[in-house]
């Protein structure tokens, strides 16, 4: 495969966005981690049909519109303060416990290193900054410049792009396996990080490799690197 860089996406897969439960749970006893489930899972549905539809928003915008969405569906009162300090989580997920040290492994074997994500470029810089990262990836990638969010083709053509070399010589990692079937669509290497051991998606597409944490990554990119 000769994997000469790597592709992450940055949501569930280098920071962790149900972390959010512990804040919505202060806020509304009772209901954090329902929210944080349904409002994850109404933000990936309209970055999906607003793609579909060609009706482009910032995914600041449309993370917001899922919140107040989704504590209308659970019947919660969401008033400025609440919203402001839920949104405001956006900038300061905590990446995985075992992401710091497998990037930077990564980092030092050589290997060129981007996030690729659905997050405005806002988003990502305040995220990655927040959580020390700004020295390890060579690119933040938003797919804000195409206005489509992933799985768009368009999206992930701008790593091929960037780096300048086929999608097969990158790798593409990804938590939710949605993105990791777009990506090996559209022709990347692909790396399943299935943290909750879920069911592959039936499309009809799988992932080059899987693991439960961002560590097995690291004897997926040994073993490449030991056939190249």
């Amino acid at each position: 495969m000769a994997i000469q860089a790597i592709i992450f996406d940055a949501y569930g897969t280098l920071f962790d966005v149900y972390s959010i439960a512990a804040l919505a749970e202060k806020r509304f006893p009772g209901q954090g981690d329902a929210l944080a489930t349904l409002w994850r899972d109404k933000q990936i549905e309209y970055t999906r049909l607003r793609t579909m539809c060609s009706m482009y928003k910032p995914f600041w915008e449309v993370t917001q519109d899922a919140l107040v969405f989704s504590c209308k569906k659970l019947g919660l009162a969401l008033d400025f303060d609440a919203q402001h300090a839920l949104m405001a989580q956006y900038a300061k997920l905590p990446p995985f416990p075992e992401n710091l040290s497998v990037l930077e492994q990564l980092r030092v074997q050589g290997f060129k290193l981007a996030i690729l994500s659905n997050g405005n470029p806002q988003m990502l810089e305040a995220v990655v900054k927040a959580a020390g990262l700004q020295a390890t990836f060579q690119h933040l990638l938003s797919v804000d410049s195409v206005r489509k969010f992933k799985t768009a083709p368009e999206a992930y053509q701008l790593g091929t792009d960037m780096f300048g070399i086929p999608a097969k010589n990158i790798l593409f990692v990804s938590s939710n396996c949605w993105d990791v079937c777009g990506a090996a669509w559209f022709g990347y290497t692909t790396f399943w990080v299935n943290r909750a051991g879920a069911p592959l998606e039936e499309l009809g597409v799988a992932p080059h490799a899987e693991g439960r944490s961002l560590t097995d990554l690291l004897a997926f990119a040994a073993l490449d690197r030991g056939a190249s």
